[in-house]
């Protein structure tokens, strides 16, 4: 997801994105744990779209 797209986004929908995000954050450990990871790169973006959207949320928060 682009910067862009996250900062047009209304603070109840990053909430959800978050949770979204948080919850396949969750089943990609799960997986890694079970050794069922087909794509170990997804790890890494998910923590990243977290940090991202993390930030947008905060930037709002403090405007």
């Amino acid at each position: 997801m682009d910067i862009a797209d996250i900062r047009a986004k209304t603070m109840d929908e990053l909430k959800d994105e978050l949770v979204t995000l948080k919850k396949e954050q969750f089943n990609l450990r799960f997986q890694r744990a079970t050794q069922q990871m087909e794509s170990t790169a997804r790890v890494r973006l998910v923590r990243r779209e977290v940090a991202k959207v993390k930030t947008v949320m905060r930037e709002k928060r403090d405007s």
